[in-house]
């Protein structure tokens, strides 16, 4: 069984910074792409960033303050958030895929989600 567990949630004041560790365990022979999405009270899940085939792609809302990384030996993936604003705060969910495993050959996997709260 292979899942995606992230952290690094918390309350920062705006202008600050926070960094989100996801790291996908279990028996995994690929992983395609991973990336970000956050979803604040009331509105829809939206993409942040993502990194997969040697392309990095942001949202216009966090280019230039965000920062999305990958350490494939870990299978890891990272979100390095400077410059907080308070639109920023959401739920931030891990996401993973196509994943391949000996059971499956395109699986997508989500994290648990971590709140992240921005103050003015």
């Amino acid at each position: 069984q292979v899942q995606l567990v992230e952290s690094g949630g918390g309350s920062v004041q705006a202008g600050g910074s926070l960094r989100l560790p996801c790291a996908a365990s279990g028996t995994i022979i690929s992983i395609n792409a991973m990336g970000w999405y956050r979803q604040a009270p009331g509105k829809q899940r939206e993409l942040v960033a993502t990194i997969g085939g040697g392309i990095i792609n942001y949202a216009d809302s966090v280019k230039g303050r965000f920062t999305i990384s990958r350490d494939y030996a870990k299978n890891t993936v990272y979100l390095q958030m400077n410059s907080l604003k308070p639109e920023d705060t959401a739920v931030y969910y891990c996401n993973a895929g196509p994943v391949r495993t000996p059971t499956s050959r395109y699986l997508e996997l989500w994290g648990q989600g971590t709140l992240v709260t921005v103050s003015s």
